[in-house]
């Protein structure tokens, strides 16, 4: 059965080994690995999303799911806890770079934008400083407000 949690650190040399199968960067992603969301299957992780946090603004990175799992709205279900818990975080925009799912990401209401609109902070980490390749398309997506916020 499939159990969405919070990464761990002892998911890490799993979540490294399905990046790289799934060809996306690992750099700078362990150090923000508290803000990972992981789909395991007893000890195996079949898939990943993370984030890095910078105030009201975040990127997502390393949504992966291993090819085997694909096709089964696991990654719907890892973004969807992601945001939920970003939106709990008081994150209001979040960003992602991507070479080969712009149009996964835009049904999910993720919008392309130029890269200076993509807010500051978020510009500063290391996918945005090289790791992802000149290339990759930048998205924002507006988090919901809830009321009283």
């Amino acid at each position: 059965m499939l159990n969405f949690r919070p990464a761990v650190d002892e998911d890490w040399e799993a979540i490294e080994r399905l990046l790289l199968a799934c060809d996306l960067p690992v750099a700078g992603a362990r150090a923000h690995l508290g803000a990972f969301v992981v789909a395991a299957e007893g000890d195996a992780i079949s898939g990943c999303v993370g984030a890095e946090v910078y105030g009201d603004a975040a990127l997502l990175r390393s949504l992966a799911v291993r090819d085997e799992r694909r096709g089964r709205g696991i990654a719907d279900q890892l973004v969807s806890r992601l945001v939920a818990s970003l939106e709990a975080r008081g994150v209001r925009r979040l960003a992602l770079l991507t070479t080969t799912a712009e149009a996964y990401f835009a049904r999910r209401g993720f919008v392309v934008v130029a890269r200076e609109d993509v807010p500051e902070a978020v510009r500063a980490s290391e996918e945005f400083r090289g790791a992802c390749p000149a290339s990759a398309v930048a998205m924002v997506y507006e988090l919901r407000r809830h009321p009283g916020q």
